[in-house]
């Protein structure tokens, strides 16, 4: 018999379309504070209508996020946290040149995959549990991850800080597929002093920060371990002010990638033991910013997921670690359970081709509020079996 989860998802799309399609037309380019603060108004607003009361607004650094706390007020009650971003990549005019659509079966516009249509799910999934006496649920809707999360870091690690876990709604891996590995990330900047001189008449006088920044990029870029999946990879270089003058500053940027702490703290230290090859003298900016989310933080949230989905008759394609890094990599670095990518299904993330599969939508939404019923151990809508 089909699972009542999967009738009252599908019975949703419609509102659940309706309130992507309000988000999308909203452009929350995260560094436009103004923006931001404009989407936030407009999730306030489509979580009050579902939810049934207001959000906590919390401005921080003149960045808005949103706090929604349901269920049993006391401290030792078992809890989930549904986490999501309402900011985007997409500049201020982009829905003219992208607008939104619904056509054959594919929601397109920008962030509809990355990731408003996860947080429309989160929205309406914590609509449906209606009242948990014995158990409680926060949505938190953070408005800079795009950004690295500077300003809602803290935010996030309080909220989950005692949680059962922490479900990230990111979109999906090709096909479907659940997150349960994600590298951390770390950025820095190499800047080089070295001495101007004339490059024609005196060059010997100079001390050529290009020279050394060469030197530097080469040496740095071999710090990476692809054995262990570490990237190393220098980016943004700076150097010289004219054609004619010996270089006296240089600077470059550096991405790294590592799927665990211990290969970040080793990349750190090489970074810290950076020794000049000219006499330039070299300062280095920077350093660890997001923890890896690892596999041993999701393995227990990913079987139970796994469960719900047998339950719900659906078919869960195996699951994936990425690159890339969210604010998932944030809850495992503190030791919550962690499972990332149960948002939509589609493609193209911050892409021209950014997409959403409109018929995976109810079954994602189901899976999203089976599973959140089965880690807080609570009776849910239409539940049994593995969904209690």
């Amino acid at each position: 018999m089909r699972h009542p989860l999967l009738d009252w998802a599908d019975a949703s799309l419609a509102e659940i379309l309706h309130d992507l399609e309000r988000l999308v037309r909203v452009e929350s380019p995260s560094a436009d504070h103004a923006a931001v603060a404009r989407s936030a108004d407009v999730v306030a607003e489509i979580g009050e209508q579902r939810i049934g009361f207001a959000p906590e607004r919390i401005v921080v650094d003149g960045c808005t996020h949103l706090r929604w706390h349901l269920g049993s007020p006391e401290p030792d009650a078992p809890r989930v946290l549904l986490l999501a971003h309402h900011d985007t990549v997409w500049p201020i005019g982009s829905l003219e040149t992208h607008p939104f659509s619904l056509q054959d079966g594919v929601v397109r516009g920008p962030g509809c995959f990355d990731m408003l249509t996860g947080l429309v799910m989160a929205v309406h999934a914590a609509a449906h549990l209606g009242h948990l006496p014995d158990a409680a649920v926060t949505l938190l809707v953070t408005g800079d991850e795009e950004l690295g999360s500077q300003t809602s870091r803290a935010l996030i690690e309080q909220e989950a800080d005692g949680c059962v876990a922490a479900l990230v709604l990111e979109a999906s891996g090709d096909g479907g597929a659940l997150k349960i590995g994600r590298k951390g990330t770390s950025t820095y900047r190499v800047e080089i002093a070295g001495r101007a001189a004339h490059a024609g008449l005196e060059p010997e006088k100079g001390l050529n920060a290009t020279l050394e920044l060469a030197h530097q990029v080469g040496v740095v870029a071999g710090f990476a371990d692809a054995s262990v999946g570490t990237s190393v990879t220098p980016t943004v270089a700076r150097s010289g002010t004219t054609i004619n003058t010996v270089p006296a500053h240089a600077s470059f940027d550096v991405d790294v990638r590592a799927l665990t702490v211990e290969e970040q703290e080793r990349v750190d230290a090489a970074f810290r033991s950076l020794v000049s090859s000219t006499g330039a003298r070299i300062a280095v900016h920077g350093g660890v910013g997001r923890p890896p989310l690892e596999i041993a933080a999701t393995e227990g949230v990913w079987r139970r997921a796994r469960a719900v989905a047998d339950e719900l008759g659906m078919s869960l394609p195996d699951a994936i670690v990425v690159g890339g890094a969210s604010d998932g990599n944030f809850t495992a670095g503190i030791g919550v359970p962690t499972l990332d990518g149960l948002g939509a299904v589609g493609g193209g993330a911050h892409a021209d081709h950014e997409h959403v599969m409109v018929e995976d939508i109810p079954a994602r939404t189901a899976l999203l509020t089976g599973l959140i019923v089965d880690l807080l151990g609570v009776d849910g809508p239409g539940s049994s079996g593995a969904i209690r």
